[in-house]
């Protein structure tokens, strides 16, 4: 029986015990964070003290880069291919013969509409003479000189088809993969190679409706490709007169040499377009501003307390927001631990 009562001794004052660690342990919870005083520290973070400087604008955009020139090779005529004269993936030059269409059919109509021409031209010319012996009327050596402008037309309408069936390059450039053998029988609907100038090539983007203003011909922007190390230069020639309603956009062309013909149509570029250069611009780290439903905030110290400023950026680079509207020179900007900031906390900041 003194060993029963024993252990629930035993077991009465290990539970007033646990107790009592818990209430001391709660206590020094709820002093966490606070000084002596019961006030809660300063959290200790990093930031910079705002400083106007001159700032080159240059806006990141993606654009991609089009042939200067690129047409689909096309017969404008039916018929069967009587020989290929180019080869595929190789340079052509302008003018310069890549198929021929089997034109005898053509060659044998032209033959006969020149037959009649000759007969038209006899016939106006008699006519001609009759007129003017009066043995015709006016009105019947009309009627002769008519049909021979009519068979002259003819002949030259069926020259004209069989100039068509040669296809020649309409300007120098690289011809693709061909789609035809000799002896195909083609119509204008088959594709036969594609041919593309790329001495030259364009590079296509788009930038904000606000910065519409500061792009203008002739300016000179860098652009990269994937998968290149090297830095290429573009100068910007045409310019949309009107911005894009559905995606408040102006669209802008540049062009680049591409001599070495390192560069190919279709891919994608990374563009750098220089905007103006702006003095006693306020910037500051992309790490302290925080993006929020309405817009973008900032905190700075305040009397040795944190402050939430609303501001309005513009452009980004690597590391740092161009700042338009929020910030002065001399505010000291948070730029660690923004995330779990509120307003009104103590801060102490380190400047850099």
């Amino acid at each position: 029986m003194k060993t029963k009562h024993f252990i629930y001794t035993l077991l009465i004052v290990g539970f007033g015990a646990f107790i009592t660690y818990r209430i001391v342990e709660n206590k020094g919870d709820s002093n966490a964070g606070k000084d002596k005083n019961g006030k809660p520290k300063a959290m200790r973070l990093s930031g910079i003290v705002v400083q106007p400087q001159t700032f080159d604008n240059n806006l990141s955009l993606s654009g991609s880069i089009e042939a200067n020139e690129q047409v689909e090779i096309r017969s404008e005529v039916s018929g069967i291919v009587e020989s290929i004269n180019f080869q595929e993936g190789s340079n052509v030059s302008k003018g310069q013969l890549l198929f021929k269409v089997n034109d005898s059919e053509l060659r044998a109509q032209l033959s006969q509409a020149n037959t009649k021409e000759s007969l038209a031209s006899e016939n106006e010319r008699r006519a001609r003479l009759l007129l003017q012996k009066e043995a015709i009327s006016q009105e019947e050596y009309d009627v002769a000189r008519a049909e021979h402008a009519s068979t002259r037309a003819q002949s030259q309408l069926i020259k004209a088809q069989i100039a068509k069936t040669a296809v020649r390059a309409p300007f120098s450039g690289r011809i693709g993969l061909r789609a035809i053998s000799k002896g195909t029988y083609i119509t204008p609907a088959v594709l036969v190679a594609n041919l593309v100038n790329i001495g030259k090539l364009k590079i296509t983007f788009s930038i904000p409706e606000k910065y519409a203003t500061q792009v203008k011909k002739n300016t000179t922007i860098r652009f990269t490709v994937a998968g290149s190390t090297d830095t290429y230069t573009a100068t910007v020639y045409a310019i949309e007169p009107t911005i894009e309603i559905t995606t408040r956009t102006l669209q802008v062309r540049a062009i680049a040499d591409n001599k070495d013909g390192k560069l190919l149509p279709g891919t994608f570029a990374n563009v750098e377009l220089p905007l103006d250069v702006i003095k006693d611009a306020i910037v500051v780290p992309s790490q302290a501003v925080i993006p929020i439903q309405n817009g973008k905030k900032v905190f700075i110290s305040d009397m040795g307390k944190a402050k939430e400023i609303m501001v309005e950026t513009a452009t980004r680079t690597d590391a740092s927001l161009l700042i338009l509207s929020g910030l002065k020179a001399g505010d000291t900007v948070i730029t660690t631990g923004v995330m779990s900031l509120k307003n009104d906390v103590p801060v102490k900041v380190t400047v850099k």
